[in-house]
């Protein structure tokens, strides 16, 4: 009976406007959270242009230089420079190989030898996953990551030349490599094992592990000082670090610059679509409140009367906490529904361009739409409870 009398007031267009706000609001931001969590392989992994911002760093070969025999290798004073500048966060040191390296693998009856080279990295720097990365001296096994572009050169260069196969990367993944290392007067049979491509990295890597033990055992003794660095930024728009790098000379590898800074814009778009989301939430929340109050105000003498009656303030608030409560009850429902329905659309799209991203649930958008309905329906309980405090206090 009480909600029969307190309802005539209610204003169905206000409380409309509320819902559809708050639903759009929550879909947006439900979404966001969903969509990242379904790429979050691309943000998190190796294989990734997102996750950090990188700017490979070499020195100029002139020809001036090379006939003075000028170094062009970065010295200890030369890295603590870069890593003390605002927009560097860390700094790695390319480690070559102070041993001669060849490899050879045969197909179709064709012996394929070569000599070549390895570089190392910190493992924080390797664009793919780690999981295979380890070297064990005693296996004679060596993990190796080669350019992803090295593979497109065979399939569609050297292998339609020859009438040779082309090769996926999951098939040179399963192919060893004989690998031989010299140097001391030593020699050195391994098998050399494809772990990954990187889209980073144009270089031959090995683990750093097998390279500190390769240069101890079969290196010159002299300390290798790396020919090019690896630095993450903080921010690839920076105008400070094209500028510092031509100041000092130094070259910086392909564009990497460019792809830090569609990463970084990227992340901003993905900043403002989660704050839309959310503001829209925070005004739908105020329109709420504001309908609310002036219900209120427009049964205040109903509310005074049951008040006067006898009637407590929490019997009197629980029809409008009641209402406010289905009401976000309601949009988070549709809302996940709509997140589920907009995911089935875009999932199959995300894993034909990335495979691993789509592996997660939709449980980190339920549990992020149950906090926000926690969160708000506390709130208008609250709001609504002190308003009709404050009728009882005045009556």
């Amino acid at each position: 009976m009480v909600w029969k009398l307190l309802r005539q007031h209610i204003s169905v267009s206000q409380l409309a406007g509320f819902f559809l706000a708050n639903l759009c609001g929550m879909i947006i931001v439900l979404l966001g959270i969903q969509f990242y969590r379904d790429v979050l392989p691309v943000f998190t992994q190796g294989d990734s242009f997102i996750k950090k911002d990188f700017v490979i760093v070499s020195k100029k070969v002139s020809t001036l230089g090379t006939l003075v025999g000028k170094s062009s290798t970065f010295s200890t004073g030369d890295v603590a420079e870069i890593e003390e500048q605002p927009f560097t966060k860390s700094v790695g040191r390319f480690l070559p190989s102070q041993f001669k390296v060849s490899a050879g693998m045969g197909m179709q009856g064709i012996r394929m030898s070569t000599d070549m080279f390895f570089e190392s990295v910190p493992d924080e720097f390797v664009d793919v996953k780690l999981d295979k990365w380890t070297f064990d001296p005693s296996s004679d096994v060596v993990p190796i990551i080669i350019p992803r572009n090295y593979l497109n050169l065979y399939n569609f260069g050297f292998a339609q030349s020859r009438n040779l196969p082309q090769l996926s990367e999951g098939v040179m993944g399963m192919v060893n490599l004989d690998i031989r290392i010299m140097g001391n007067g030593q020699v050195k049979q391994l098998k050399g094992n494809i772990v990954g491509f990187s889209n980073r990295l144009n270089t031959i890597l090995v683990p750093e592990t097998f390279m500190n033990w390769a240069n101890a055992a079969y290196g010159t003794g002299q300390k290798a000082e790396p020919s090019r660095l690896i630095v993450e930024v903080n921010n690839p728009t920076d105008e400070r670090i094209a500028k510092f790098f031509q100041q000092k000379g130094y070259e910086t590898e392909g564009n990497s610059l460019d792809a830090g800074k569609a990463s970084w814009f990227l992340k901003v778009v993905i900043g403002i679509v989660l704050s839309v989301g959310l503001l829209i939430s925070v005004l739908s929340f105020y329109i709420l409140i504001l309908s609310i109050y002036l219900l209120l105000q427009k049964n205040s003498t109903k509310l005074e009367n049951l008040l006067l009656i006898g009637y407590s303030p929490a019997r009197v608030a629980r029809p409008y906490q009641l209402l406010t409560i289905i009401l976000n009850l309601v949009v988070l429902a549709l809302g996940v529904v709509a997140v589920i329905a907009v995911r089935s659309l875009y999932l199959d799209t995300v894993m034909n361009l990335y495979p691993d991203a789509g592996s997660g649930s939709v449980l980190p958008s339920v549990v992020t739409g149950i906090i926000i309905f926690i969160g708000v329906s506390a709130l208008n309980i609250v709001i609504i409870r002190r308003k009709i405090n404050a009728i009882w206090l005045r009556k």
